[in-house]
Order: C-alpha cells, then sequence, then structure tokens
C-alpha cells in the first residue's frame, strides 16, 4: 500500500473513532513530515517496505536537530499508533515500531505562579466592560479550575450549572469541575457584561459561553495573549512561562498543598492515569511536604 493511501486511511479512522481535532492534526504533521523524510531518504513509498533501521533513522535524525526526547517520543508515539493500525487491518502482520523504546525523558520540576503572583493577576482586569469582564473571568475559571485552554473556549453556556461546568475533555471525555463562590462573582459579572454587549451589536444569541470581540468563539491563541498580557501586568518572575497550562500547573500544586487528595486532583484535571498528576507533587518543595505532613499527621486527628 502506499504511503500516502495508508496515511490517508488511518487519519480518517482517527476522525471516525471520533479524536480531537488536535489529535489528528498531531498525527497527520508528524507522519507526513516522517513518510516524506523516508521518500526522500530512502525512496521509499510503500508502508510494507518500511523497516525498524528506518525508523531509527528518522528518529536520530530528529535527534541530531537538536530536539527534546519528550518531542522525540511523541513522534514515535504517532509512528507506533500508525502501524498498530496497518496490522489491525492486517495490511501488515508485524509491526516495524513495536519494538523500538522510548527515549529517557529528563525530569523537569513543574514550574507555578507563586501565590502572590497569583493573586496580582486576579486584580489585573477590573469589570467596566465586557472585554476586562470577560479576562477576569477567564483568568479566575484557569486558576480556580485548572481546566486546559482549548477545554475553556470549548465551554457552551448549556455546560453551566449552578455548583458545576461540564468540561469537554481529551478524547470526548467529558467531566464536572465545581464553581467556586469567587468564580461564581466573576462569572456573573462577565455574564451581565456578556448579555448586554450581544444585545447591543448583534442581538443574536450564540452558543459557546466566552466570547470573542466580536460575538465569535474564542480561540486558544486569544487565551495565551490574555495570559501573557496579565503576566506582564502583574510583573510574574521572566523565567516564568505565564501561559494557561502554567496556570493549570498552579491549581494542581495549589491543590495538592492545601491537602486535596491527589486522585481527586487527578480526577479535577482530567488526567487519563495518576501517574501524571504525581509530577506535580515531586515538584512541591520538601519544606511544603513536611508542612502538608504535619497538619495531615493522623495522631492529631484523633
Amino acid at each position: 500500500m502506499k504511503n500516502e493511501t495508508a496515511l490517508n486511511e488511518y487519519l480518517f479512522d482517527l476522525k471516525l473513532r471520533n479524536c480531537s481535532p488536535r489529535t489528528v492534526r498531531s498525527a497527520k504533521n508528524n507522519m507526513a513530515l516522517f513518510l516524506c523524510w523516508l521518500e526522500t531518504e530512502y525512496n521509499l513509498t510503500a508502508i510494507e517496505d518500511i523497516k525498524r533501521v528506518h525508523i531509527k533513522g528518522y528518529l536520530h535524525y530528529k535527534q541530531s536537530l537538536g530536539l527534546k526526547p519528550t518531542y522525540i517520543n511523541s513522534i514515535l508515539k504517532n509512528v507506533k499508533a500508525f502501524f498498530n493500525y496497518m496490522v489491525r487491518e492486517e495490511y501488515l502482520s508485524t509491526s516495524p515500531a513495536s519494538q523500538i523504546k522510548l527515549q529517557i525523558e529528563e525530569k523537569v520540576l513543574i514550574q507555578t505562579f507563586t501565590a502572590a503572583e497569583t493573586k496580582r493577576m486576579l486584580s489585573i482586569y477590573d469589570t467596566s466592560n465586557f472585554l476586562n469582564s470577560r479576562n477576569r473571568c477567564m483568568i479566575t475559571m484557569l486558576f480556580d479550575t485548572g481546566i486546559r485552554n482549548y477545554e475553556l473556549c470549548s465551554i457552551k453556556c448549556e455546560d453551566i450549572r449552578e455548583r458545576t461546568i461540564l468540561i469537554h475533555g481529551k478524547g470526548s471525555k467529558q467531566r464536572l469541575v465545581p464553581i467556586s463562590p469567587l468564580l461564581r462573582k466573576a462569572m456573573l459579572k462577565y455574564e451581565i457584561k456578556r448579555e448586554n454587549y450581544i444585545r447591543e451589536r448583534w442581538n443574536y444569541e450564540t452558543d459557546y459561553y466566552f466570547l470573542s470581540q466580536k460575538g465569535r468563539r474564542l480561540t486558544p491563541e486569544t487565551v495565551e495573549r490574555v495570559v501573557k498580557d496579565c503576566g506582564i501586568a502583574a510583573h510574574v518572575d521572566e523565567k516564568i512561562r505565564c501561559s494557561p497550562h502554567t496556570c493549570r500547573h498552579t491549581f494542581a500544586q495549589m491543590c495538592l498543598k492545601n491537602g486535596l487528595d491527589v486522585y481527586i486532583v487527578s480526577r479535577l484535571l482530567g488526567h487519563e492515569n495518576i501517574s501524571i498528576t504525581k509530577r506535580y507533587l515531586q515538584s512541591i518543595e520538601d519544606s511544603a511536604i513536611i508542612d502538608m505532613a504535619i497538619t495531615s499527621s493522623p495522631l492529631m486527628k484523633l
């Protein structure tokens, strides 16, 4: 089977399985580059001719470009998934990628905002107009729920409940996150400005909760920019990346420091397994761990 035909069928299967657009896009980009490289370097145009040595050659090429193990592993995972599909569909008897191991990744401590930085960021935007009230609500929601950027952009008005928000996460998995009194206050102020903004300009209702200046669904790029600008205005440490994902990291560590069970934090974050959540524990300072242990002493609770 021709490489291009195989890739198109694989991508069609991903869409059929209702994989997220991000998953499909990642598979398409990584596999297209991989197959193009094979054709250029080895003149390989059929999947039956691809061997383990060719895959290793591509990974070595990527490594020579200075790419980190985490990035190379993401490529290899896509390659493995592609060939596993070819085996399942009986186009191949075995996968040439099955015996290739993932690279050892360097353990990096997760960086978060400090409590003082978080407070300053929460106070940057007032509620004087639509955009400011929207931005304040977004920042509050990111810090208070730990949801991902694209999950925030995907929230619809019908997903907002009295005490919870229905989040549409990775792999079409849904979960509920709580609405704290602080978040509810920010949401109510935004909803008033949102309703007036729509009525004054377009006089129509839209499904998505967070809207752009033109009344359309908010994009992840806009959220990134708002958080970055907010961090700059709040004088956040320059070594810390001001992004929605850092808000997510901060939420996770604050929850753990406040004594919330790691399993509950894992569910709130929408992690597939608890090992991902445990990375946040590894990044908490020893002094904080000691304080958490003392306050949670079983004898002190008797």
